[in-house]
């Protein structure tokens, strides 16, 4: 018997108004032109062969639960589109009514069984819960060859709809408007939730960006003005030599255009801007969960509990299952600890590799034969570095991207995991050239060497700061554009060669001339060419699956984590990244809609373990930004020699700028007579005789190079820095946290009327049904 729409909504009227029983007989009520899921295998004539029979199994198990299965052939693949029972929805409507599982309202009830979202979640669930009779279910056979794949169906009236309000490249003047109801009406709150966090954070990073620009900009005014620039470009002190071979002893002054880049990044708005963002990433979790809040209301989820909907799922599909217990075992804990530790242990070794090869790409650039790498060898060592490292990180990321055979099982801990190694990835090597850089290499005489032979890096006389600014410029550019070009062309490539190569394909289908088939509003089932030509369409768009949305998920919060953590050594991060967003979210978006299989849809009322991976976040860029800008930059230096050392602390005279010979300040001077000296720069001194003395970034004494009182109050007050930064904008990270409820009032009160209406409707229904026995008797 097959139910028209207004059929069908009627008889669901009648359910929910007591006119029939809630769960009415079993029988099959089918949805006419629909099919929930289109299972695709490889044709097999052998009746005999093992993978027809699991086939044949499979398919009788389905149809066992009342399902419908409609079996078309064409050439040589067979399609088995999938329709399941009313009956199905209509108990799980019935049990999640009873439960608490749906924040249920009054006057407005979640209708589930005539939601195509929910339909097609239920389906996919009982589909990957049927079994065979050797214990083989869903994904064991299309491991096993037995189906190729298995994918729900677009819906082409919603899809236009989509293409045209969200998914066009038109829409990116739209910037901030997102049609989030409607990708919840058809992809499902998890999906919407992603967009919803995606389009928050991007407007977030508004503010974020021109303050970075500003700082910038602040930078930019003293370009020529600043004196600690002009000490270096004017400046005829000779440096000691970068390298022990073929390196010769350079001018200071040859760094100038150095110096001037070190000024726009490392400069006193860094201070303020760190402070800001460590702030402004509160401020965007605080704000974001007060936005979650009002759609999450607004869509009826609310109260949503994704484990009381999974044991509703499992009696639905399995009226006599049983509850799936708790387990928690130490030794798989311990071993699964010990193995992501050994995988930590690689990353950390990967970074000494790296650290390795820019040392050596340095030494081996120092010789060579062109004047342009010998001079800026130390440059192109660090930017080879940063484009390793690059490379790296995609290595890194493919090979620990594990797949577990239960997404949704293991989802939480699977996050972390993936995070953490990612993260790990990420960063290991700017924490290196953040903290280590040029702190561990030793000075002349006494110098710190890898194998015994090779030196380590040094950093710039104008701090270190601008190593790190580079290798997050080109980490973060190459990050973004070459992952945005490859994760929308790959695709779109991918799916022109299968549409190329199903046209053959399509033409054997044949023409479909039954004009009510053409008939958008048509109430009968059309077709079996009219489906094919449907599930064809489908089956050329590219695969997805349960990573699908967890690959976005962690590449946008990758690229929050680079724009919060070490933004201090690079103020335009958060504008790298809003553009990057603007273009984002309609790439994901006509990726989702025109290039993809439609996901799976999932209800959820938040984005899950990913809130606490960013408050972690947030807490990290605190420590981390107080650490660049007291250990890595030179603002603590620079105070000391303003207010101590400088002409404005040893003399009442204003003629001169308060940081006049700061740079002098930094260097200490290693003598050629020195015995130790003259064995580290041996090579140099048999080729200049004249040479008889050279200067080194350090605070040393140029009599017996010990480390000088001016050392020991910097590195004091450095720490005494950090202290102080982290304790004051954790105090105002709180405060913000505190002053900001994650609800707002209009959702606590919208709640309390819908959860007293409910009480009410209760109580009334009760009332009736009471004196409806009374009268009765």
């Amino acid at each position: 018997m097959f139910f028209t729409d207004r059929e069908e909504d009627v008889a669901l009227y009648e359910l929910d108004n007591g006119n029939e029983p809630l769960l009415p007989s079993q029988r099959n009520l089918y949805l006419p032109r629909l099919y929930d899921y289109v299972l695709v295998a490889d044709k097999v004539e052998d009746m005999e062969d093992q993978i027809f029979k699991k086939q044949d199994a499979f398919i009788c198990e389905l149809k066992q639960k009342n399902i419908k299965v409609n079996r078309i052939e064409h050439d040589e693949k067979v399609f088995f589109g999938i329709c399941a029972p009313e009956e199905i929805f209509t108990r799980y409507k019935y049990l999640l009514k009873v439960s608490d599982a749906c924040n249920w309202s009054a006057e407005q009830k979640c209708d589930l069984s005539v939601s195509m979202c929910t339909r097609i979640r239920i389906v996919h669930f009982v589909l990957n819960n049927t079994f065979i009779g050797s214990g083989e279910g869903l994904r064991d056979l299309l491991c096993q060859g037995a189906f190729e794949s298995i994918f729900c169906l677009h819906e082409k009236k919603e899809q236009k709809k989509l293409k045209k309000k969200w998914a066009s490249w038109l829409a990116v003047m739209k910037l901030f408007q997102q049609p989030v109801t409607d990708i919840k009406d058809y992809f499902g709150e998890k999906v919407a939730l992603y967009y919803l966090w995606l389009g928050w954070y991007t407007r977030m990073l508004i503010p974020a960006a021109v303050i970075g620009i500003v700082v910038f900009l602040y930078g930019l005014a003293f370009f020529n003005t600043s004196p600690l620039i002009h000490e270096v470009c004017d400046s005829n002190i000779i440096m000691c030599p970068r390298c022990d071979t073929r390196c010769s002893v350079w001018n200071l002054s040859d760094t100038c255009t150095y110096a001037k880049v070190s000024q726009l990044f490392d400069n006193e708005g860094t201070v303020a801007f760190a402070m800001f963002m460590a702030i402004w990433a509160t401020l965007f979790l605080e704000l974001w969960k007060r936005h979650r809040a009002l759609h999450v209301s607004k869509w009826k989820v609310f109260d949503w509990c994704e484990e009381e909907e999974e044991l509703i799922l499992e009696i639905v599909n399995n009226p006599k299952c049983k509850p799936k217990e708790f387990r928690h075992s130490y030794l798989r804990s311990i071993v699964v600890l010990l193995l992501v530790t050994l995988v930590l242990v690689v990353i950390i070794g990967l970074t000494h590799a790296l650290v390795i090869c820019r040392v050596l790409t340095a030494t081996l650039l120092s010789q060579s034969k062109w004047e342009f790498l010998r001079e800026n060898s130390s440059t192109v060592a660090m930017l080879s570095g940063a484009v390793l490292h690059y490379i790296t990180i995609q290595v890194m990321t493919r090979v620990s991207t594990e797949k577990p055979r239960s997404f949704a099982a293991t989802e939480k801990h699977f996050t972390v995991k993936m995070f953490t190694f990612q993260f790990f990835t990420l960063f290991s090597s700017l924490f290196y050239v953040a903290f280590f850089l040029g702190r561990i290499n030793g000075y002349p005489g006494n110098y710190v060497r890898i194998a015994g032979q090779w030196r380590l890096e040094e950093c710039h006389p104008s701090g270190c700061l601008t190593d790190l600014f580079i290798q997050m410029a080109v980490i973060l550019l190459l990050k973004q554009t070459i992952n945005n070009i490859f994760e929308f062309t790959v695709p779109w490539l991918k799916l022109c060669f299968k549409r190329t190569k199903a046209k053959t394909m399509r033409r054997k289908c044949g023409n479909c001339y039954r004009k009510a088939c053409r008939e958008e509003e048509g109430n009968f089932d059309p077709c079996d060419l009219c489906k094919l030509r449907n599930w064809m369409e489908n089956y050329d768009l590219n695969d997805v699956n349960a990573f699908s949305l967890f690959n976005e998920f962690l590449e946008m919060v990758l690229q929050f984590s680079f724009t919060t953590i070490f933004v201090a050594a690079f103020p335009l991060a958060p504008l790298l990244a809003l553009i990057n967003n603007i273009f984002e979210i309609r790439l994901d978006a006509i990726k989702m809609v025109s290039l993809e299989r439609r996901l799976v849809p999932k209800k959820t009322n938040d984005i899950g373990v990913w809130t606490r991976i960013l408050e972690a976040v947030g807490v990290m860029a605190v420590i981390a930004n107080g650490l660049v800008i007291g250990i890595s930059s030179d603002f603590i230096p620079r105070l000391v020699y303003r207010y101590h050392y400088g002409p404005c602390a040893t003399s009442n005279s204003t003629s001169l700028d308060c940081m006049t010979g700061y740079i002098n300040n930094t260097l200490a001077t290693a003598f050629m007579s020195n015995v130790h000296v003259k064995k580290d720069f041996k090579d140099l001194l048999d080729k200049e005789y004249n040479i008889t003395q050279c200067s080194y970034k350090d605070y040393r004494s140029d009599e017996d190079q010990s480390l000088t009182s001016q050392f020991w109050l910097i590195l004091a007050l450095r720490f005494a820095f950090v202290i102080l930064f982290e304790h004051v904008v954790v105090m105002c990270k709180f405060i913000a946290a505190w002053f900001i409820p994650d609800n707002p009032i209009r959702v606590k009160n919208d709640r309390l009327d819908d959860k007293l209406r409910r009480l009410k409707k209760e109580l009334e229904d009760a009332t009736e049904i009471y004196n409806s026995r009374s009268t009765e008797v």
